[in-house]
């Protein structure tokens, strides 16, 4: 079996888009070929990782395993690459990292672990704090870097900022809902469904913009800080929501099964990146782990 980077980064790229086309115009080659990849990768694997339906393509249960591991080796790739080739013996200090809690729960964990193998001898203390309590640790050198949703950064003059990674806010669906029978869909459709609204990490603020921006309210259900909770009644058919991909998982606690849509109004993406002070010079150890995080996300954006 010879699995290459190539038809990782197509496999990648369909999987995020959602969408054949989308990912051959990203990656400027033609669908075929990004078929192609995918279908001797699956061979490959000996599983299918991805479902056609009317919409595009989507993860089975073994693409949504493999997508991580593919993520894993694509950044480790880039870092190798990309990163000094020099000893990292002796770099030693003590980082103070802050970070909100979607970023330690679905997009911090393999990256921390990795650089902290990378850094042996740099002691790293970890933060769990909202977004003001980060930005505020910051700007009065509580704190020496934090990965957070830049997106939602309001101290942007005091603070400077790093994207990581730019994730899409979609629809989440029950398999059996009416509106995955629409070619399109519109926050208008979503506005006249049952909604669960997610509040964590302002979630619900940030949500409020653009439904304010269309004119339009929702019809919340129910209200809960609890990602899990959220995806288990969008499975149960309880209501739907809109949420960034980096938090979409294909199936419940229970074993249900979560759908996906874009919408028809273009919806801003949820940024993770990189927070630390403007006025502050950025320690050793703090710029080791900006340099590695960069180069691990291929340069960031």
């Amino acid at each position: 079996m010879t699995i290459t980077l190539k038809q990782l980064d197509y496999f990648i790229a369909t999987a995020e888009s959602g969408q054949v086309s989308h990912a051959a115009v990203e990656l400027n080659i033609s669908q075929s070929a990004v078929t192609a990849a995918i279908k001797t990768l699956e061979a490959d694997l000996g599983v299918r990782l991805l479902e056609r339906n009317h919409a595009g393509v989507r993860l089975t249960m073994e693409g949504a395993r493999f997508l991580e591991h593919a993520r894993v080796i694509t950044g480790a790739v880039a870092a190798a690459v990309r990163s000094p080739l020099r000893d990292r013996k002796g770099l030693a200090g003590k980082l103070r990292l802050g970070m909100t809690y979607t970023v330690v729960g679905y997009y911090m964990s393999r990256h921390y672990a990795r650089f902290r193998k990378t850094y042996p001898e740099i002691e790293v203390e970890v933060l769990e704090l909202p977004r003001d309590a980060l930005e505020s640790g910051l700007m009065c050198g509580d704190i020496d870097m934090a990965v957070m949703l830049v997106s939602n950064l309001e101290h942007t003059k005091e603070l400077a900022q790093e994207v990581l990674m730019r994730s899409n806010r979609r629809l989440w669906l029950s398999a059996d809902h009416h509106l995955l029978a629409r070619q399109e869909i519109s926050l208008a459709d979503v506005a006249a469904e049952d909604y669960v609204m997610l509040t964590v990490d302002e979630a619900r603020t940030t949500a409020a913009r653009y439904w304010d921006a269309a004119g339009l309210s929702l019809r919340a259900v129910l209200t809960t800080s609890s990602v899990e909770a959220v995806r288990s009644l969008v499975a149960a058919g309880m209501g739907v929501t809109v949420l960034s991909d980096m938090v979409y998982r294909p199936w419940s606690l229970e074993g249900q099964r979560i759908e996906v849509r874009g919408l028809v109004e273009p919806i801003p993406t949820m940024d993770v990146g990189l927070a630390w002070s403007r006025d502050r010079s950025i320690e050793p150890a703090a710029a080791a782990f900006r340099a590695f995080m960069s180069v691990t996300m291929g340069g960031g954006g």
